[in-house]
């Protein structure tokens, strides 16, 4: 299946951008696809085998799930890929332009949902990354 691409350009210095996306005390800030979400219980241990893993929930107590995977290339204010814990591998670049810092993430999508719905909610998250970052 082919892979879901998802992009963003945050207007920040890259060095902000790399520390706000690995840095454990940012996470719980922006690592939910929205407000009526929230993140904790996050690790994450930023180098190549090194893992990360998080519970995700909606503040209504309705659904939760783990957020788990392990590092497989670590390239700092470049490059980060990963493998889920099902399998399935993720990409994400960050490249500095004249427009702020360029964020492409690719992933291979589920088979359970529709490749619109989960194209629709990495978006949704690296768009909470984007708020986070431009507003702290």
């Amino acid at each position: 299946m082919e892979k879901i691409i998802i992009e963003t350009t945050i207007q920040a210095p890259l060095q902000k951008v790399w520390d706000f996306w690995t840095g454990i005390e940012h996470m719980a800030g922006w690592a939910f696809a929205s407000d009526d979400w929230g993140a904790e219980g996050i690790v994450n241990d930023i180098q190549k085998g090194g893992s990360f893993s998080s519970r995700m929930f909606a503040k209504d107590g309705s659904v939760e799930f783990n957020f788990n995977g392990t590092y497989t290339e670590v390239t700092e204010n470049r490059l980060l890929k990963y493998k889920l814990d099902d399998g399935r591998g993720v990409n994400v670049e960050f490249e500095e332009s004249p427009a702020g810092v360029h964020i492409s993430q690719s992933f291979e999508p589920e088979s359970e949902n529709p490749v619109e719905m989960q194209r629709a909610g990495w978006q949704a998250y690296l768009d909470n990354f984007k708020k986070y970052v431009e507003s702290n």
